[in-house]
Parts: structure tokens; sequence; C-alpha cells
């Protein structure tokens, strides 16, 4: 008998950034986590946020049944990547494997995370401060992802995750950046959201900025655009944020 042809594509760049796109513009997730009582698995949703190396991040209570399994075992998966009309399964999804880091909340980590977080979930302000809920980064280790009908690829936890020198610089900048930005290109949202075919009458913001590109939010509506390469210093960030008036598509 023949071997059965791997239904498995090759991982080529194209998958990588639909893959990242898919995980970094989720605001929110299907949380897969262990019961530590009985060994079954448990799934949940929540709000879902990204540090600035690309780290998926979540906000939980410690009533919750999968803060309890977290804080029992680390392992976690998660499932981004919305449907829309006619069959689900004909859209494109990512499972990521990852292992579930808690953030002390008096370190630096958690105000940088605390910002970019409320930055996608300004209703989070109500509760994010209450002394029984804390953030997990969540460290990809490997993913799966269907692109669509016989689409199919294997990543690994690098190609998830923003590896740059300038991470730590950027996320003391990135406030200044997008200040700066808007002084001269007050439009940058909107047209950022119309390159990448959003609506035109919604009130665009930008609400992250990493090395690998940029998120912009109007209402429960988020977009996520990613840049030809990571940026290895803060101008380069810049920069690409600036050209994004040459990418509005022709109406």
């Amino acid at each position: 008998m023949k071997d059965q042809a791997s239904v498995i594509r090759e991982t080529d760049g194209e998958a990588r950034k639909l893959a990242r796109t898919l995980l970094r513009s989720a605001r929110y997730a299907a949380i897969a986590v262990i019961d530590p009582e009985t060994g079954f698995p448990f799934s949940s949703r929540v709000l879902l946020g990204t540090d600035i190396d690309g780290t998926p991040v979540i906000l939980v209570s410690g009533l919750s049944a999968h803060t309890r399994a977290l804080d029992a075992d680390s392992r976690a998966s998660l499932l981004t990547g919305e449907p829309g009309k006619g069959d689900p399964l004909a859209y494109a999804r990512l499972t990521t494997q990852c292992l579930a880091e808690p953030v002390d909340r008096d370190s630096p980590v958690h105000a940088r995370i605390r910002a970019r977080f409320l930055d996608r979930h300004a209703k989070a302000k109500l509760y994010i401060d209450f002394p029984d809920f804390r953030f997990f980064r969540l460290v990809p280790q490997s993913a799966s992802m269907n692109g669509g009908f016989g689409r199919a690829y294997i990543l690994t936890g690098d190609d998830l995750t923003i590896r740059s020198e300038a991470n730590e610089t950027l996320a003391a900048r990135s406030e200044q950046i997008v200040r700066e930005l808007l002084v001269s290109h007050p439009q940058l949202a909107r047209e950022t959201a119309l390159a990448l075919k959003g609506p035109d009458n919604a009130d665009w913001r930008i609400c992250g900025v990493d090395c690998a590109g940029f998120d912009v939010i109007s209402g429960d509506s988020l977009l996520r655009h990613e840049f030809e390469e990571v940026a290895q210093d803060a101008e380069y960030v810049y920069l690409r944020m600036s050209n994004m008036k040459y990418a509005i598509p022709e109406i």
C-alpha cells in the first residue's frame, strides 16, 4: 500500500503571517485547560490581549475554573479565528498550545500588560484592579492552523512570537510614537482600516503597537496590520506606520 499523502502543507511566510494575524487580532478566544480534579479537558472563553513580544495575554479571576486549572497545570490551548457567512469550517482558525506564566502584579511587565490590555478592552477598567484578578502570559509552544479547506499547517512557538532587540525600547516609546504620528497623520487609524478592508464609517483608533505591526480598533472590531519584516529599531516602526497612507485601496 502507498502511504497516504500528508494533508499538512509546508509552512511558508504567507502561512506564518496568517497565523500571527489570527492570534494577534483576536479580542477573545476559546481556552482549553486540564481540570485538576477530573483530568478532563475544560473549555471556556477569555478576553485576549498581547504583550510587546506578541505573547497572548489573558485577564482572569481567581474564582474561575480555568484559573484554578492553570495554577495546577500550566498547559493550555487557545482557539482563535472568526467564521463568517456560510460554512464556518471554510474560515481560517488557529489552535495554539501554550504554557501559562502568571504575571507578578508589582512587576514592570504587569504595568505594561495592563496598559496594552485596557487599550483593547476599555470596559475591563471596571474590574482589572480587583484583588482576585490577575494576568497570565500564554507563551506559544506550537500551533496548528487550518487556513480553510485543504490548507493545514503546523507552526512553532517561534513562528508566533516577536523576536526583536527593540521590544523593550518600543514598549517604552510606543505611546510617544503614536502621538507624533497622529500630529502629522491624524487619519492614520482610518487609513489603516481602509487598507485592511474595514468599514469607512467607523471611528477607528490605534490600540497597540509592537515590532511586528500595529492594531486599530472601533467598537468590537479589531484589525491587525503586520509589517513586511520585524522591526529591529523604533524608527522602522515609525516609518512603516507613517507609510500606511500609500496602502489605501483605490475607491
